[in-house]
């Protein structure tokens, strides 16, 4: 991607009506438990998270396809776009699974954050796929300030700058010497973009 086509990092939509507010709510609850939870653990929190970023944009997909069908109509672009999102957002948690070695508790609250995640956002997509979109958005722009505080925490010295793991050389195409720091900036610039996508979606179903 090059520096023209670069999302802006600090971009915050202010929520515009009750769907909005309601979003970005529920977004800022997840967020308060996260930081309750892990803290300044951000590999750890990484690893959890992805695994819930990784689900709307396959439930999306797969309920765009669904209505594809029954309407017999164009999808725009949509299906292939949530699905590259998930596809995506799975290399994330592949990546920080091998930087941050999850624990077996962590693993087990994988399963359990998924397995309610999944179910509130399908059945949320088919009432409302406009809000839907939003959460995804407001999620991303958290994921955002998530990763920005990781990289000052790295810069700071309170995490050690470790090498980049292959899995994430070979998918970012990063220079072999890359190191945490670069999967970082790699993987806050694919959230940015997610949010921007998701936000845009939001708009256009208004």
């Amino acid at each position: 991607m090059n520096s023209a086509s670069k999302p802006n990092i600090e971009l915050h939509v202010p929520p515009r009506d009750l769907s909005d507010r309601f979003a970005y709510s529920f977004v800022k609850l997840l967020r308060f438990f996260a930081d309750l939870f892990f803290r300044k653990r951000y590999g750890h929190r990484a690893v959890v998270l992805e695994t819930v970023a990784a689900v709307p944009g396959m439930v999306g997909g797969l309920l765009q396809h669904l209505k594809s069908l029954r309407h017999i109509q164009d999808d725009k672009g949509w299906i292939k776009t949530l699905l590259d999102e998930a596809e995506n957002e799975r290399m994330h948690l592949m990546t920080f699974v091998e930087i941050s070695k999850p624990t077996p508790f962590e693993r087990f609250l994988i399963m359990i954050v998924q397995a309610i995640f999944y179910n509130c956002f399908f059945f949320l997509y088919l009432l409302s796929p406009k809000t839907a979109h939003r959460v995804v958005g407001y999620f991303e722009e958290e994921a955002v300030i998530s990763y920005t505080a990781y990289l000052q925490e790295l810069d700071a010295g309170r995490h050690e700058n470790v090498e980049a793991p292959q899995i994430a050389i070979d998918y970012w195409n990063l220079p072999k010497e890359a190191r945490l720091r670069d999967v970082i900036l790699a993987v806050r610039e694919d959230e940015a973009g997610h949010r921007d996508v998701n936000h845009a979606f939001a708009d256009e179903l208004n």
